[in-house]
């Protein structure tokens, strides 16, 4: 979160930082849920009912305090947020809690890990009503219910326009490039194991590759001087040249919707940009939790992160993509922040099937 989630708000996924909590901190946000209540016609909670809801997320979950404070206004439920961490961090702590629940609903349990949070039981089905769920059915992991699709975006390699043109480096455009020596020590990623974006761009090397590929390409990456951070932020704002923490690194792990993050404040073109063909396509969840104490307020959760107005929030907050077709996406988009057209891809089943193996495997080759 939120994706974490670049620039996650307006410098992280997004570019201001976004307001997630260490390890197992908790915040009370101007936000509620309602026990008991119904949606209205735009797919946000009518009044009915009061209590506290738990939302468990990523640290880049973000939307605008306006309309948490009018969700807050309707529902009658005050929202608590809990942020173990990074999306794979997220799922782990989900797991490990699962017979105490952190809380009630989650938010950003992507595709790399939806399999793994449905096996172990931690979530409970429920199907929403709310104007973009038809959209986000198409990006339903299995046929469970357990979760539903709240927004999408590319997880891929990012570069610092200025380092380069500065040092007089080509770019580079590809995944082979990265092990040309010209670019020994320039890239930083995030950790497999416990970063959704790190999974995603392991997952972006098995489909570049193939099972029989991927660690040989690792294997050379790593000889050539790569860099892991434990998560995103990390990576991007303190490892990146271009994330304004004063990095030494021109290559980062991010997303696609990174770069409109980095446009000048006068105007002008982003000063980063996004390699589309490097891109793994990350899809984001929320689902209600098993033994959540206020279910029906979760469902309530679930619903509003698929309304129009949190539909239409989501690219300035969160830097991903909206699930609904019904809403127009930010100008600069179009120009600065495309989804790849041909993403690598690797089919469900076999990410379920070969998931822990493939982490191990990365683990024991790339961190020791």
């Amino acid at each position: 979160m939120a994706r974490t989630r670049a620039p996650r708000t307006a410098s992280r996924r997004r570019a201001p930082v976004i307001s997630g909590l260490a390890g197992l901190g908790v915040v009370a946000l101007t936000a509620c849920s309602v026990t008991g209540g119904s949606s209205g016609s735009d797919g946000t909670a009518e009044a009915e009912g009061s209590g506290t809801v738990t939302l468990v997320t990523h640290d880049s979950f973000h939307v605008s305090e306006d309309l948490l404070a009018q969700f807050e206004e309707e529902s009658g439920l005050t929202v608590v947020q809990v942020a173990p961490g990074d999306g794979g961090a997220l799922v782990n702590q989900l797991i490990l809690t699962k017979d105490a629940p952190l809380g009630d609903v989650v938010f950003g349990i992507d595709n790399t890990f939806a399999s793994r949070a449905i096996d172990e039981g931690v979530l409970a089905p429920y199907e929403s009503s709310a104007p973009a769920a038809a959209d986000a059915a198409q990006y339903a992991p299995d046929a469970s219910g357990s979760l539903t699709a709240v927004d999408v975006g590319d997880v891929c390699l990012n570069v610092d326009h200025a380092w380069f043109a500065e040092q007089g480096v080509p770019e580079p455009t590809t995944l082979e490039d990265l092990t040309d020596p010209a670019y020994r020590d320039l890239t930083v990623v995030t950790n497999a194991a416990t970063s959704s974006p790190g999974m995603a761009f392991l997952l972006a090397t098995v489909g570049a590759f193939g099972a029989d590929g991927w660690e040989q390409y690792w294997s050379d990456l790593t000889a050539n001087g790569l860099k892991v951070a434990e998560g995103w932020s990390d990576a991007y704002y303190t490892d990146f040249s271009g994330g304004g923490g004063g990095g030494s690194r021109p290559v980062v792990l991010s997303y696609a919707s990174s770069p409109p993050a980095t446009v000048p404040e006068g105007g002008g073109e982003p000063t980063t940009g996004a390699l589309l063909d490097t891109c793994f396509r990350q899809v984001e969840y929320a689902g209600v939790l098993a033994g959540a104490q206020n279910p029906e307020g979760a469902q309530q959760v679930v619903d509003w992160l698929l309304s129009d107005a949190v539909q239409a929030d989501i690219p300035g907050s969160m830097y991903m993509y909206p699930v609904s077709s019904a809403v127009d996406l930010p100008e600069d988009w179009a120009a600065w922040a495309p989804l790849a057209e041909q993403p690598f891809e690797v089919p469900l089943v076999d990410i379920a099937e070969h998931r822990d193996d493939w982490v191990r495997s990365w683990t024991d080759l790339v961190i020791g």
